[in-house]
């Protein structure tokens, strides 16, 4: 490798590298970041810390669907499990489901712990609405 060092006071202060080196070396340190981001993503999965979603509940969610229900029903749950997990009754998760109420943040909030979420997972923006 061609290097030049640049001193200040008699100390390094600067390397003067080919450009092309440069490329090189920041490819070599993305992938580097690739690879760790890679293996911490392994580590949580297997550790139980994160968990894949299926693409088609990621595209239900996309579509705009009501994420109470997208969720619930990925979770294999029903209606009452839901329910009497979050403390509330079947009609009023029926109701936030179709849309007709909106839900208090302390309720959303037992929600999205009955379904294993975090709470921006249930709620959802003005812009999806």
């Amino acid at each position: 490798m061609n290097v030049q060092i640049i001193e200040k006071n008699g100390r390094p202060e600067w390397a003067v590298i080919p450009y092309e080196e440069y490329e090189r070396l920041v490819a070599e340190a993305e992938m580097l970041q690739d690879i760790q981001d890679f293996d911490e993503a392994k580590a949580a999965l297997a550790n139980g810390d994160e968990e894949l979603i299926p693409s088609e509940v990621t595209y239900a969610l996309l579509d705009g669907k009501n994420p109470l229900r997208v969720w619930r029903e990925y979770r294999g749950l029903t209606q009452q499990q839901v329910a009497d997990a979050a403390q509330i009754s079947k009609p009023y998760l029926s109701q936030l489901e179709s849309g007709q109420r909106n839900g208090t943040t302390e309720v959303m909030a037992a929600i999205a712990k009955a379904l294993n979420v975090s709470l921006d997972d249930v709620v959802m923006s003005d812009q999806k609405r």
